[in-house]
């Protein structure tokens, strides 16, 4: 395990990067420091379906928790139509399409600076 924690940028682009390797789809970086104070990022992903969600989750658990990272919380791992890790200084949010479409988290802070990965 790694002795320093991974900074806020990286750690999104670590997330990226595992949901990529697991064909997460529309991936983006909301940059949401300024505007809430629990984290800084969210990082948002699709899977085709519950199973692929699910995948996606599994992968950044296990990978991050070899650089000795857990996160605080995670929500809907069973449902897996959206799953929310709460890595303090990160917010991973794996949607299905449809879970996606209905929450509209990009919409909702489409004022916050975004990118696109992969």
């Amino acid at each position: 395990m790694s002795a320093a924690p991974l900074a806020p940028d990286a750690l999104v682009d670590r997330v990226a990067a595992i949901a990529s390797d697991k064909k997460a789809m529309d991936i983006r970086v909301l940059d949401v420091r300024g505007v809430v104070s629990y984290t800084d990022y969210f990082v948002i992903c699709s899977g085709n379906t519950e199973r692929q969600t699910k995948a996606i989750h599994d992968a950044v658990y296990e990978e991050l928790k070899k650089d000795g990272l857990l996160p605080r919380r995670v929500e809907g791992a069973r449902e897996s139509s959206w799953v929310l890790m709460d890595y303090l200084d990160a917010v991973v949010h794996i949607f299905t399409p449809e879970a996606r479409s209905f929450y509209r988290l990009e919409q909702l802070w489409g004022e916050v600076p975004a990118r696109s990965v992969g």
